[in-house]
Formats: structure tokens, C-alpha cells, sequence
């Protein structure tokens, strides 16, 4: 498999201990910020109830579903305890201010086998 990046934007196009949904491939991914300008993506929903994350509380590196208060890591999305389950989370990278968010794919090689 080899990753794919996408440009998502500026780190200063998204408020710190707020998130910001872009949509690529037809899924939704939220690109959280937290106060220490750590930047995360998760697909923008809760395993709970599919709430939107993105309009969670950011807090530390976690987020709270809007809809439940279920808590997510935000580092690999997923829920904490006594709740269970995990969103997808994928690789954020950031150069010179510029977020890029990375999808995995398979290879030419891969598809045929």
C-alpha cells in the first residue's frame, strides 16, 4: 500500500480546540486542532450513534460526541472507557503551515494479485 496526500488547508484556517470536515472520496473526515497546535483526522463520526464529531468538545487530544458525550482519542479514534468502539482515524502531516491528509491505497501491483 503506499499513501496518498491531500492538501486540506492552512493550520490557521482551523480555530485551536475546533475542527474543520472535509470530504474526500466521498468521506467525511474532520481535522481537529487542539491548544497545543497538534492536528488530528478522524472520520467525522461517533462509532456510538454516527454523531458529528466535528461539532464535539475539543480537550486535550480528545474529542466529546456532541450527541451522547461519548470521549474519543483523538490519535487513533478510539472510545474510551466504560464506552466502547473506534472511528477511523487517518495520517496528518504539516509543512510550513500546510496541512496534508494521507489515504492509504493499494498499489498497481496489489489491485491485480
Amino acid at each position: 500500500m503506499t499513501t496518498t496526500w491531500f492538501t486540506v488547508g492552512l493550520l490557521t484556517d482551523i480555530p485551536r480546540l475546533s475542527a474543520k470536515v472535509v470530504t474526500v472520496q466521498g468521506t467525511a473526515i474532520a481535522i481537529f486542532r487542539t491548544q497545543t497546535d497538534d492536528v488530528f483526522a478522524l472520520e467525522d463520526r461517533c462509532p456510538h450513534k454516527q454523531g458529528p464529531l466535528s461539532q464535539g468538545i475539543v480537550h486535550d487530544k480528545k474529542v466529546t460526541c456532541p450527541l451522547h458525550g461519548w470521549v474519543i482519542d483523538l490519535h487513533d479514534g478510539t472510545a474510551l472507557s466504560p464506552d466502547e468502539g473506534c472511528t477511523p482515524s487517518y495520517p496528518i502531516r504539516i509543512s510550513k503551515g500546510v496541512i496534508e491528509l494521507g489515504l492509504a491505497r493499494l498499489d498497481a501491483l496489489a489491485r491485480t494479485i
